[in-house]
């Protein structure tokens, strides 16, 4: 741990609550094997919402070799345009960051799946994105 993560008595705050979810490629779902292919971002102070995907088509490969490659992307891409709202989104457009979040983690047993529910603290919800991206996927 390191000193962004300490909040000190006395001191201002200025970082915001986030939560995260990693998002998981489960290619067999009666094995349960997975490997971690985004995450979820989620700072209702900023008004954000976003996913961060990177699939390791070797890995996924590696735990089942007819996995649906191509399905996996599409999955992830699906989830990436509902945290970008607007008309990728489809019918969650009109919902609310907080809204999207939610129905994104909640759980199903398809092939792309959210972990559980993790918290921290911020200043830039987007910049947590691509740091976890890259501490938990990549």
């Amino acid at each position: 741990m390191n000193d962004r993560h300490i909040i000190r008595a006395g001191e201002a705050n200025d970082r915001d609550v986030y939560e995260y979810a990693l998002l998981r490629v489960v290619p067999r779902v009666e094995r349960g094997e997975c490997i971690n292919a985004g995450v979820l971002v989620y700072c209702r102070a900023q008004a954000y919402v976003g996913a961060r995907t990177h699939l390791d088509e070797a890995r996924l490969l590696a735990l089942d070799p007819e996995a649906d490659v191509a399905g996996v992307r599409a999955a992830l891409r699906a989830v990436e345009g509902v945290c970008a709202g607007g008309e990728a989104a489809g019918q969650a457009a009109a919902d609310d960051a907080g809204r999207r979040f939610r129905w994104l983690i909640a759980p199903r047993s398809t092939v792309v799946q959210p972990g559980p529910v993790h918290t921290g603290l911020t200043t830039d919800a987007e910049g947590e994105a691509r740091r976890l991206l890259d501490l938990l996927v990549r």
